[in-house]
């Protein structure tokens, strides 16, 4: 008789963390190529391909903290700490979903192969070396995201404008800080040491002017994005409603203030909630702020893809 798969499997790959893989959208999103077939499907691959590898990354991860993990007091029932699956098993996992991703990748496009053994050798070195070493942590976390937006990019090859680049890293930086910081406040100074050693080393002072520097560079760096963006040439029936000075609107700068709200609102989070410490879980359950996003997702839709010719 076939033996039933492990159900915990599915819960140590963190499928509520391949939220982060949607940036590999982004260039044909803002490119007005969501649409098209040929550049849609390529790039749903990607996805598939960066959920595989970040899986196989989290089981790893998992492997490697599973001591530290059991005295933590949310991480202990992750189920490789709560010894739910075994170590050979999870690294076995690992190495299957590693190379999934890196044969699909080669199947699609050599770069996307070699972003892959990037992304992956990066990560490795977090796991082992960069996570305990404070800044370059979070440097680390955001050159993921960057590497992300480039694959989405470059299968399906796609211009990326480089401030919606630059956007990605800011925001990137935000998120990881902002989980530092999150994490510094919900453990204390003696057992954050237990936990995450890196936390010893970040004053929460730093920490509380880093999350603001980042949140005003992305502020910023977005801004700039869709002021420089191309103009939205609309259709007629909208150019009749307009004024002759907004002929050739900028009109995604419409959607700066619910961005504005979105980081406003996560800051209220870090500092007054202390909920920082997992993005993806706040982003699932904070109505108010997942509201700011699908408004802000529909209004890049409704712009760039009804109104525009």
């Amino acid at each position: 008789m076939v033996k039933a798969p492990n159900p915990a499997i599915l819960t140590a790959l963190r499928p509520r963390q391949w939220l982060k893989n949607l940036v590999v959208f982004a260039a044909i999103v803002f490119s007005q190529e969501v649409f098209l077939v040929d550049k849609f499907l390529p790039v749903v691959i990607v996805f598939v391909i960066f959920c595989a590898a970040s899986s196989s990354m989290y089981l790893v991860n998992d492997v490697v903290d599973r001591e530290a993990d059991q005295l933590h007091f949310a991480k202990k029932y992750r189920p490789i700490a709560a010894g739910q699956i075994s170590v050979k098993t999870a690294l076995v996992v690992a190495l299957v979903l590693a190379l999934f991703s890196l044969a699909a990748a080669a199947y699609l496009s050599k770069y996307l192969f070699f972003i892959v053994i990037f992304y992956l050798i990066i990560q490795n070195l977090y796991t082992l070396v960069l996570k305990q070493i404070i800044i370059l942590d979070v440097l680390t976390i955001s050159i993921a995201f960057m590497l992300r937006i480039f694959a989405g990019s470059l299968v399906v090859e796609t211009p990326l404008s480089s401030w919606l680049i630059l956007t990605t890293m800011m925001l990137a930086l935000f998120l990881s800080i902002g989980k530092r910081r999150s994490e510094l406040t919900l453990l204390n100074t003696q057992d954050s040491g237990r936990y995450r050693k890196t936390l010893l080393f970040y004053p929460q002072a730093l920490l509380d002017g880093l999350v603001f520097m980042m949140a005003t560079a992305t502020l910023i760096t977005y801004s700039l994005f869709t002021f420089n963006s191309p103009e939205v040439q609309e259709k007629q029936f909208l150019s009749t409603l307009l004024p002759t000075t907004l002929s050739s609107p900028k009109l995604l700068m419409v959607t700066i203030p619910i961005v504005v709200y979105g980081i406003f609102r996560y800051l209220y989070l870090i500092f007054e909630k202390s909920e920082g410490d997992s993005p993806e879980k706040v982003l699932l359950s904070d109505k108010p702020l997942l509201a700011s996003i699908i408004v802000w997702l529909f209004l890049i839709l409704f712009i760039l893809y009804l109104l525009a010719v």
